[in-house]
């Protein structure tokens, strides 16, 4: 299965990305002004994001009440370029009246470590291939 995004130039510290369907992003570089995520903080709220949607699932799954449900993402970036994460933590603040913490630890570490897309892919080795088309 592929995924398709198309990333445009909109000033130097400014892109948009649009997947196949037309859903967009807009991604913001800059120091001061801010208007949207940087990408690496993308990166954090997609890795969130696909472990919120996986809990939820498992929660419901197994017939537990979920009223309230964020996950606070931290990133510890190295100094030097490239600035990759090298540690993130993820803090849990679940709300359920029927759900014990047991249950609710097993399903973010499965979250985590089996179903979430994301996260496997940043700790996927990972084949990288450029094309450059001049127009």
């Amino acid at each position: 299965m592929k995924t398709v995004t198309t990333t445009r130039y909109v000033s130097d510290y400014e892109y948009e990305a649009t997947n196949s369907q037309g859903l967009k992003v807009k991604i913001d570089m800059k120091d001061q002004g801010k208007a949207d995520q940087s990408p690496m903080e993308l990166v954090l709220s997609a890795l969130s994001g696909c472990v919120a949607v996986e809990v939820a699932l498992m929660i419901q799954k197994r017939r537990k009440t979920l009223v309230d449900f964020v996950i606070e993402a931290e990133g510890t970036r190295r100094d030097e370029a490239p600035k990759y994460y090298t540690d993130i933590h993820l803090k849990f603040i679940l709300t359920s009246p029927d759900a014990n913490q047991e249950e609710l630890e097993k399903v973010t570490k499965l979250s985590l470590e089996k179903y979430c897309s994301v996260a496997s892919s940043l700790k996927a080795n990972i084949t990288f291939s450029t094309e450059i088309v001049r127009s």
